[in-house]
C-alpha cells in the first residue's frame, strides 16, 4: 500500500463477519491452548488473552499484511488475528519444529516476519521501541505502511515505552500504540500503580489519545481505522486506551495454584460483557453457526498437527542462534 492509498472500505455486515471469525478463533484456540497447558501438553504454561479478542480483532481489522504488530507475553491473539497459521501457532506454543519459529520462540516469543509481526515479548513494554523504529523506517521510505505496538497497563510506567512516545510525537512517526488495560498488571490493580490517568499521560507526549471501549470490537476498529488512516495520511502517532479484562488469571498456572486477588462479582460482571457474545448478536444466527464449526475444525486439525511435530534435536540446540556465511563490511575487523 503506498502512501495516501486507502484500504479498502467492508459493508457493515461483511466487516461483523470478519471480527465475529477472528474472535471466534482466538477464543477457541485459547480456550485449548489453556487445556493442553494445564495437561503439561504446552510446558511452562501460558498468558490467556480470553476476554480480550474484541482488541486484537478490532486493531487488525485495521491492517494491511504489509504493517507491522509488535506483541506482548499475552499475544496468541495478536498472532492470529494478523493472520498467522493456527497449526504453526500451536506447534510453536508446543515447540516443535514445525512451529512459526521452529519451536525456538514459545508462547512468548512468536513471531511471524513475512506476515508483519515482529514478535510476542516476554519483556513488558519491549514492543513499543520496536514498533516506532519499524515506523521510522516506514515514514523515510515513505510507503504510506504502519506499525502497531500492542502493551498492557502494566507497561505505562516502562522508561522504553515512555522513550518511543516522545519519539514517535517528536518525529510524528506512522505508529499506534494499543494499551489493552485490563486493570492489573499481573495482580496489581491499576490504581495502586498508575498516577494520572494513561489518556493524559500519552497526551502529554503530545499523542493524538484517546479512550476506547476495548469489549466492544466494533468501536475498537472504528477507533483503530481512524488512527491508522492519520498515520497514513502524515498525521503522526496515536495512543489508544482498550479498556478491556481478561476472563482468566494473568498465567494459566493461576488455575493450578488458585490465586485470589480479583473479587468474583469483578469478574462475573465483567462476563456479563463478553466480547464474542456481543460480537455474535451482530452476524445472522445461521453464519454464525457455520463460523462456529469452521473454527472447531481448524483448532481440532491445528491440535493433531502440533502433537504431531518433533521437537528439534540436542544436535541442533544453537542452530539460529548466529548468522551463517555472512561477509564482513571493509574496515570492520572480525
Amino acid at each position: 500500500m503506498t502512501k495516501g492509498e486507502v484500504k479498502p472500505a467492508m459493508n457493515a455486515e461483511s466487516r461483523a463477519v470478519r471480527l465475529y471469525r477472528t474472535m471466534r478463533l482466538i477464543r477457541e484456540f485459547e480456550e485449548r491452548c489453556l487445556a493442553m497447558s494445564l495437561s503439561g501438553e504446552i510446558v511452562g504454561g501460558i498468558h490467556p488473552y480470553i476476554g480480550q479478542e474484541a482488541v486484537a480483532a478490532g486493531v487488525c481489522a485495521a491492517l494491511t499484511k504489509d504493517d507491522v504488530v509488535t506483541s506482548t507475553h499475552r499475544g496468541h491473539g495478536h498472532v492470529l488475528a494478523k493472520g498467522a497459521d493456527p497449526k504453526r501457532m500451536l506447534a510453536e506454543l508446543c515447540g516443535t519444529t514445525a512451529g512459526l519459529n521452529r519451536g525456538r520462540g514459545g508462547s512468548m516469543h512468536a513471531a511471524d516476519v513475512g506476515l508483519g509481526v515482529y514478535g510476542a515479548n516476554g519483556i513488558v513494554g519491549a514492543g513499543a521501541p520496536i514498533a516506532a523504529g519499524a515506523a521510522w523506517t516506514f515514514q523515510r521510505h515513505g510507503d504510506g505502511r504502519v506499525a502497531v505496538a500492542f502493551f498492557g497497563d502494566g507497561a505505562l510506567s516502562q522508561g522504553v515505552v515512555l522513550e518511543a512516545f516522545n519519539l514517535a510525537a517528536l518525529w510524528q512517526l506512522p505508529v499506534v500504540f494499543v494499551c489493552e488495560n485490563n486493570g492489573y498488571a499481573t495482580s496489581l490493580p491499576l490504581n495502586r500503580s498508575l498516577a494520572g490517568d494513561p489518556v493524559e499521560r500519552a497526551a502529554g507526549f503530545g499523542l493524538t489519545a484517546r479512550s476506547v471501549d476495548g469489549m466492544d470490537a466494533d468501536a475498537t476498529a472504528d477507533a483503530a481505522a481512524e488512527a491508522v488512516e492519520r498515520c497514513r495520511e502524515g498525521g503522526g502517532p496515536t495512543f489508544l486506551d482498550c479498556r478491556t479484562y481478561r476472563f482468566n488469571g494473568h498465567h494459566s498456572f493461576e488455575e493450578q495454584f488458585g490465586l485470589n486477588y480479583r473479587d468474583a462479582a469483578e469478574v462475573d460482571d465483567w462476563r456479563t460483557r463478553d466480547p464474542l457474545r456481543t460480537q455474535s448478536t451482530r452476524v445472522d444466527g445461521t453464519t454464525a453457526h457455520a463460523i462456529d464449526a469452521e473454527i472447531t475444525t481448524l483448532v481440532d486439525e491445528a491440535v493433531e498437527f502440533a502433537r504431531a511435530g518433533r521437537a528439534p534435536e540436542p544436535d541442533e540446540a544453537l542452530h539460529h542462534l548466529y548468522a551463517d556465511g555472512t561477509t564482513a563490511r571493509p574496515g570492520v575487523m572480525i
